[in-house]
């Protein structure tokens, strides 16, 4: 009889099985986070830009009269009643420091140009405690800037970015002028800021910045275009890569308590605040924003169509705010006023605000701005 082969286990050959691209299961989609949509319509846009429109116009109605009042001692003009507007020292930044500096060592507030410094410890105060607030909710170079590349959107469809490593670089630019300028200052004693304030050239350091957009030379020209052309092509050009005054207020604004803060949970991840900002910050990639480039223009929380995701706020305080608290726009608002006239109504109050320079100082040195070529010096 035949017997059956007896098959052993392990004579039977075992090929593995290797899993193909095709055979391994596909990553799990990301899941789409369901949007709940903000109810309540964002006015801070609206006040923005109100800000905006009244400072605009505030300076132009400053730079008016301060035209007419110098225009009288000129030869060929008439005298008037017009006095000297001393809200024009917002102009004068550099004297605003000096004269900072000045109080700081003296503890005395300097009896020339002393509305420039309580001007720029005002905005100080606000970029401290609103971001850097003053450049995009004041300031008049920061408006005409921002409307220029609005207008060059419109025009060209878009607006253009540098590439990263050149964006960095120039932005690196501002903060050199500004050391260069704070060295300068810091390197002068009280007595040394005393006498160039006091000197002819102080004096008048006001009138010859009127005089440079008056008398605007063929230099002085070009610059201006093609500054006035980068704007349109590349958002907030002056203010990103040059203005010191700028990061004079983001250096301030690091410190500040208040940040735009993201709700991770709530977010939808749409990209649209990142877009929106014109500081080309990630916003949507940040929980908080701590860049000093943040200008608290809030066009990000504007964009923002996700509830409760996207506000500027004051930070946790344990025992005191358990969570951040966001800021409304109207209090946002409400801050601003209050620090700019706060201050400017204190110094005006306890009567810091105007310079006693007589008349017949400017009379004598008014004539000769343009022919000084010297520090304390008037042909």
């Amino acid at each position: 009889m035949g017997t059956e082969a007896q098959i052993e286990p392990a004579e039977i050959a075992v090929t593995p099985l290797t899993a193909t691209p095709e055979m391994r299961p596909a990553s799990a989609p990301k899941p789409k986070k369901s949007l709940i949509r903000r109810t309540d319509r964002d006015y801070s846009q609206l006040a923005r830009r109100a800000f905006q429109a009244v400072f605009l116009l505030l300076n132009l109605w400053l730079g008016t009269i301060f035209y007419f009042w110098v225009r009288q001692f000129e030869p060929g003009g008439a005298s008037t009643s017009v006095h000297r507007p001393a809200g024009i020292e917002g102009w004068l930044p550099i004297a605003g420091l000096m004269n900072l500096r000045y109080l700081l060592l003296t503890h005395h507030v300097p009896s020339v140009h002393p509305a420039g410094m309580f001007l720029l410890i005002a905005f100080l105060a606000i970029s401290f405690l609103f971001r850097k607030a003053f450049c995009s909710w004041l300031c008049p170079v920061g408006t005409v800037s921002e409307y220029l590349w609005r207008a060059g959107h419109k025009l060209f469809r878009r607006n253009f970015h540098l590439p990263r490593w050149l964006d960095l670089s120039l932005r690196t630019l501002k903060y050199i002028l500004l050391s260069f300028f704070v060295w300068a200052v810091l390197s002068m004693g009280a007595s040394e800021i005393q006498d160039f304030i006091t000197g002819p050239y102080g004096l008048i350091a006001d009138v010859k910045m009127l005089n440079f957009f008056r008398h605007v030379g063929q230099t002085a020209a070009i610059v201006l275009a093609i500054l006035a052309v980068s704007s349109l092509f590349i958002q907030n050009f002056w203010c990103r890569y040059l203005c010191p005054y700028g990061a004079l207020l983001g250096l301030a604004a690091l410190a500040s308590p208040t940040r735009i803060r993201r709700n991770a949970e709530t977010c939808i991840d749409c990209a649209k605040c990142a877009k929106a900002c014109p500081s080309a910050l990630p916003v949507d990639k940040l929980i908080t924003i701590k860049s000093a480039e943040c200008t608290g223009c809030l066009e990000c929380v504007a964009v923002c169509p996700a509830d409760n995701t996207l506000a500027i706020s004051l930070p946790r305080l344990p025992g005191i705010l358990p969570q951040p608290k966001p800021i409304s726009i109207w209090a946002m608002a409400a801050g601003i006023t209050i620090l700019f006239l706060g201050i400017v109504g204190f110094a005006k109050s306890s009567g810091y605000w105007d310079s006693p320079v007589p008349n017949a100082v400017y009379q004598q040195l008014v004539p000769h701005a343009d022919k000084a070529q010297h520090l304390g010096t008037a042909e």
